[in-house]
């Protein structure tokens, strides 16, 4: 028996945190392309984002000061990226919209059986957005 596994062997793909500390869209594709190339045909894939606007609170709690810098709130919403120049720190990460989770899933070639907030609240202001997906 070889002790190699074989790269579609897999009924399930886990990705809890890669996707929203890859920056570039090119890379989240990259990601879900590897763990779709990994998943048997039907196999299930979970992957985990942050939301774009469920982390706006959590900035205005650590840096107050930031809400009174529109251009830098404006640049957040609009990129779901830090902006640029933004001091040290903190999480370097892509804030999603949920309206683009189930599309990026999709031109990957996965089916989206859900897309939900897991806190309890909007699905748009959850901080923490889970993607539940089949490969067709």
């Amino acid at each position: 028996m070889s002790d190699d596994v074989d790269e579609r062997a897999f009924d399930a793909v886990l990705l809890m945190e890669p996707l929203y500390h890859l920056v570039v869209e090119a890379d989240r594709k990259a990601a879900l392309k590897e763990a779709f190339d990994r998943l048997r045909e039907g196999g299930v894939i979970f992957s985990a984002f942050i939301s774009r606007y469920g982390i706006v609170g959590d900035l205005f709690k650590d840096i107050p000061e930031w809400i009174e810098d529109q251009a830098k709130v404006r640049s957040h919403l609009a990129t779901g990226k830090r902006p640029d120049g933004s001091r040290p720190g903190g999480i370097r990460g892509y804030f999603v919209e949920a309206s683009e989770i189930a599309p990026l899933h999709e031109a990957i070639g996965f089916e989206t059986v859900t897309v939900a907030g897991v806190e309890p609240s909007i699905m748009g202001a959850s901080r923490h957005l889970l993607h539940i997906g089949r490969k067709r």
